[in-house]
């Protein structure tokens, strides 16, 4: 061996060198894409499957088929979705991972959170469905009852319990409306207005919290004079008490031509 390692001339020298070099290169080739490779599985690699909606109970088993791991990293709440299920994960569904890896899970808990009630009251059932989707709440039975107040909102309920703007409410809940109709619980006697100029008769109306209705021209058959009320509906007079609710119209039947409307 060491008259092998004996260098004569130069050229023996050289012939040395490449010698060592050639083993250094095995020893590392052997290293690099024999032994490691061995060891860590280099190249091999596991794709995630999807875990969305898959219960925390059915995870350890599931994943532990394809050499992974899971982690509950955080929960969260969505309607619909069943307690202890997987809601998101991270890496996602159908990236490249190393066996062994950990799969971060976000699960949906069994009891949604409170949150306070927003402020429906006075506002209109279209705003209140867009407030109560942005609070992960649901629009339940609307019942409309006599009021004044027109397609606004009087009351909010859960569960047949009225509830007030700020108290504690559970995400998902039905929140049940009371509205108002636009007619009131008061009941009047149906005003006399046939004979009235009709300017006359519009105050005493809307002064009853009555509406006018329909205002119908007409010639005069007795030579009225134009704008005077010659009949109306609801019918009035000595021998007729009909009765009429606040908010209600009265249409009512004018002597004269239509008024012609101002050129804008």
């Amino acid at each position: 061996m060491s008259g092998f390692l004996k260098a004569q001339t130069l050229g023996d020298v050289f012939k040395h060198l490449a010698i060592m070099a050639a083993i250094v290169f095995l020893l590392l080739f052997l290293f690099f894409f024999v032994y490691l490779p061995s060891t860590t599985n280099h190249g091999e690699t596991i794709s995630v499957p999807n875990l969305a909606g898959m219960s925390v109970d059915e995870l350890e088993d599931f994943l532990a088929d394809k050499d992974l791991r899971f982690y509950v990293s955080d929960s969260t709440y969505q309607q619909g979705k069943a307690p202890f299920t997987v809601i998101t994960q991270e890496p996602k569904a159908g990236e490249k991972v190393k066996e062994g890896r950990k799969i971060y899970i976000s699960i949906n808990m069994k009891n949604p959170p409170l949150i306070k009630m927003p402020k429906l009251i006075d506002g209109s059932v279209k705003n209140a469905e867009m407030i109560l989707k942005s609070y992960d709440l649901n629009l339940g039975d609307i019942k409309y009852v006599p009021d004044l107040a027109e397609n606004s909102i009087l009351r909010q309920f859960v569960n047949g319990r009225e509830i007030k703007p700020g108290e504690p409410v559970a995400k998902g809940s039905r929140i049940d409306l009371e509205v108002g109709n636009g007619l009131g619980n008061t009941e009047l006697d149906v005003p006399e207005l046939v004979g009235m100029p009709i300017d006359e008769a519009t105050m005493l109306v809307t002064g009853q919290g009555l509406q006018i209705g329909s205002v119908i021209y007409m010639e005069a058959p007795n030579g009225e004079l134009d704008g005077i009320v010659l009949k109306q509906r609801p019918i009035s007079g000595d021998s007729v008490k009909t009765k009429i609710r606040t908010g209600q119209f009265i249409d009512i039947w004018v002597a004269g031509p239509q008024p012609v409307a101002p050129i804008q």
